[in-house]
């Protein structure tokens, strides 16, 4: 499913953005896989160690070199996103069907990345998507917090922010 500023361009306000997010629901051991599609797609994958650069990072960037346009492939096989790439939403582009992250797991991955951009995208989203299923964030938010290192309050970010668009 595509996440990121690609989504945000569906859900939220128009922005520039220079990539493409795809997460996979595949672990790393799924490489080989993906690799033949990347070819198939003429994308030309970027580290020189693929698989170390995977293993640390779990993503794998390459590029478009006609377009310019880097994709980046995120490896992902965590219930949650198993669960949100169950309830993606189907969108024919251009007789082909792509399919988006839902605008409550868009919010949810920008409320975990929390760059300024990020939350701007959040908000744009809150607003121009009136009935957001609220408890599903919350309890995804509520169950990251649970499971952060540090304290992260990732369900008082999205509060405030919920909180301050409603007024």
């Amino acid at each position: 499913m595509i996440i990121g500023g690609q989504a945000v361009l569906l859900y939220g306000e128009p922005r520039l953005t220079r990539d493409i997010d795809i997460t996979l629901g595949v672990d790393p051991a799924a490489l080989n896989i993906i690799l033949e599609a990347i070819n198939d797609m003429s994308l030309k994958p970027l580290p020189e160690n693929l698989e170390s650069f995977v293993a640390k990072t779990m993503v794998l960037p390459a590029l478009d070199e006609k377009t310019g346009i880097r994709v980046d492939f995120i490896f992902s096989f965590t219930p949650y996103e198993a669960e949100a790439i169950a309830r993606a939403r189907k969108i024919e582009m251009s007789g082909t069907e792509v399919f988006f992250a839902s605008p409550e797991d868009v919010i949810i991955h920008k409320i975990f990345a929390g760059r300024p951009l990020d939350i701007e995208d959040v908000k744009s989203i809150l607003l121009k998507n009136k009935n957001l299923d609220l408890r599903y964030i919350r309890a995804w938010l509520t169950e990251f917090d649970a499971a952060a290192e540090n304290a992260k309050d990732y369900l008082e970010l999205f509060n405030t922010l919920a909180e301050d668009l409603s007024d």
